[in-house]
Parts: structure tokens; sequence; C-alpha cells
């Protein structure tokens, strides 16, 4: 079966971008955007753990840096998820682990202030109406 684990012809093209890659950051000041995001996360864990009520995972903000998990109240990991999809257009993960309920928020380049409100205004209804 080795002759089947050999690959022929290797693709260097996600190699050849680290340049263009490297490139773009400098221009874009990444260093600004990398810390806009974490605010983005940090403010957003803030407000989720005032309407939760529930202690962050990381409390420092040097435990994280552009994403973050964040306890919610038990219950079932897809109805919330599938809530926050479907009437507020919110894509993110909910997870299950050890019988406690989480949210990650990740924050990129393209993240807006308004897209982490959204999330924050969508738990405020959902956690209102016991969900």
């Amino acid at each position: 079966m080795v002759e089947h684990q050999y690959q022929g012809t290797r693709d260097i093209a996600a190699f050849l971008t680290v340049p263009a890659a490297i490139a773009f950051q400098a221009a874009n000041d990444w260093d600004r955007v990398r810390a806009e995001c974490h605010e983005l996360v940090r403010w957003t864990a803030g407000e989720i753990a005032e309407l939760t009520g529930l202690t962050p995972v990381a409390e420092s903000d040097g435990w994280y840096a552009q994403m973050a998990t964040m306890p919610v109240p038990p219950g079932d990991a897809v109805a919330l998820k599938t809530r926050l999809y479907d009437e507020f257009r919110v894509e993110i993960p909910v997870v299950t682990w050890k019988d406690r309920r989480y949210i990650r928020v990740s924050a990129q380049g393209y993240t807006t202030r308004a897209d982490v409100e959204q999330l924050v205004d969508a738990m405020t209804v959902i956690l209102r109406q016991g969900g």
C-alpha cells in the first residue's frame, strides 16, 4: 500500500504566497488590526459575562488574543446555535463540555463592532426568553 502514499507533485502555491501575506500585513498595520480584534473580543466577553452572571473562562485578557470561550447558562447547545443563526443570522460555535454550555467568539480583520453587538443583542433576547 506504500505506492498509494506517495505524492507525485507537491503543490507549493501556499508557500509562495508567504511573502505577499507578510507584505499585506505590513501595509495594513496588522498590529493595530490584531489589537482592534482583541478589543472586540474583550468587550463581547464582558457583555456576555454581564448578561449571564457567569465567570469567564479567561478572566485576564492576557490569556486570549482574538478568540475567547464564554460560558452561557445550561441548555441545548444545538438549539442555541440554531436560534442564533435562524433568527439573528449569527454564526458562532456553541458547544457543551462537561455538562456546561459555551459560545466562542472570534474576531478577525473583517469583524465589526456591529457584528459583535448583534451577537450580544441576540443573546440578550434568547437568555431573557430562557434559551
